[in-house]
């Protein structure tokens, strides 16, 4: 019987020169963040439901994979079985919860404040679409324990950093403050219970455009008028009308100092602007908001913020936090229709060898006087059309060549 060879939906495979690109990638991101200071830490890509299903995650409580419990504990022969009786893990949908548990567990170990960087993969069971994946990699930096602008003026221009160290150019970095929305909310005499709700819906009026967001939040039961009311309102702020819809003097002042440091660093590399409608959808921001949108994809690239309160769930008592992830797959979708090729440390040479005439100790010690000299060896046999196979070496990313008992290795045109 012949067994379906895909991945499961939503999952890929990586040929080598995907993996290439895609370590090139990590490798630039990561030399960034920690020339900046940043730290490298990795968390278990399995937590504990509890701590997946009671977070503020937003939409993505609804698109946790839950694992099943295992043997003598998976007791399907109880009576009225809830989805509770048969799943105690789940695999992590981000880096920052994981993050904010390892630093109530570890703080005693870490400086303050700590400059975290996280590399991963997370899951999230939702929809494949074009540059999204049911499995796919974050990267992430957070610092935690300061409450100032400055640790916001941190990750921002690291990750700024990391993207113009890719090459990226056409780029707009977004700014914001779950604040602001939270004022206006209450300054129309909406329910604060309802903010959640709203930031949400906000989130997404890129995607389905304002008459449905407008639509959404009616649909919670919030009064038609006010409700236009405060979509016009909050599309129409400028900072300067921040306090006329009762911002607190601390916030105005706070986007005020980031936008302006943002601003004076970028010469010219970027555009930066104040964002009143980014709100980001996940629950636990507290404060600033930002988003980095690549122009040519219309899409957002890196996403982060503020979240003051997620660590107190653990310790008892809030801890400062604030951190930026990167959407290297978008990143990665952005490159590949660039055309861009990684560059290469080593040339990378086939030692071709005949299997029924040359010793196999001789073609090691050919292929290792190579590898001395700098260069990647692959050593495989000699195919009977060697024109096809060379074709196909030079096709899959190979510099040259170097046939066994030859004096020198034969390089193809494009890597002279």
């Amino acid at each position: 019987m012949k067994v379906n060879a895909n991945p499961a939906k939503g999952m890929r495979d990586f040929l080598p020169s995907e993996v290439r690109l895609r370590k090139h990638l990590e490798t630039t991101i990561a030399d960034v963040y920690e020339r900046q200071g940043f730290a490298h830490i990795e968390t278990p890509v399995l937590e504990n439901i509890e701590m997946l299903t009671k977070s503020e995650g937003g939409e993505n409580l609804q698109l946790i994979f839950k694992v099943l419990k295992r043997r003598d504990k998976l007791r399907l022969d109880t009576k009225e079985l809830c989805e509770a009786d048969l799943t105690d893990l789940g695999l992590r949908y981000d880096l920052t919860l994981p993050l904010s548990r390892f630093y109530a567990k570890n703080q005693d170990k870490l400086p303050s404040p700590f400059k975290a960087l996280q590399i991963g993969t997370v899951f999230r069971a939702e929809r494949q679409q074009r540059g999204r994946y049911r499995a796919f990699t974050q990267c992430d930096v957070d610092i935690i324990g300061d409450s100032s602008t400055m640790a916001e003026c941190e990750v921002i221009l690291s990750t700024i950093k990391a993207l113009l160290a890719l090459g990226l150019r056409d780029f707009k970095v977004k700014i914001s403050d779950r604040r602001i929305l939270a004022a206006v909310v209450h300054h129309f005499g909406l329910p604060e219970s309802s903010l959640a709700e709203i930031a949400v819906i906000l989130d997404k009026a890129d995607k389905i455009g304002w008459p449905a967001v407008e639509e959404e939040m009616v649909k919670l039961g919030l009064p038609e008028e006010e409700v236009k009311a405060l979509l016009t309102t909050i599309s129409e702020l400028t900072i300067d009308k921040l306090g006329a819809v009762g911002v607190p003097s601390d916030t105005c002042l706070a986007m005020r100092q980031v936008i302006s440091v943002i601003t004076e660093q970028a010469g010219g590399s970027y555009e930066s602007a104040f964002c009143p409608t980014l709100v980001r959808g996940m629950g636990y921001y507290t404060g600033t908001v930002f988003e980095i949108e690549a122009t040519e994809l219309g899409l957002a690239i890196a996403g982060g913020g503020r979240y003051d309160r997620m660590i107190g769930q653990w310790l008892g008592h809030d801890v400062p936090a604030v951190g930026f992830s990167i959407g290297f797959e978008r990143i990665l979708l952005l490159l590949q229709e660039k055309g861009f090729v990684p560059p290469k440390m080593n040339r990378s040479i086939a030692y071709l060898y005949q299997k029924d005439l040359d010793p196999i100790d001789a073609v090691i010690t050919g292929a290792d006087t190579l590898r001395r000299e700098g260069h990647n060896v692959n050593v495989l046999p000699l195919h009977k059309k060697l024109g096809k196979q060379l074709s196909q070496l030079e096709s899959t990313g190979y510099d040259g060549y170097f046939l066994s008992g030859g004096v020198e290795v034969n390089w193809f045109m494009g890597s002279r």
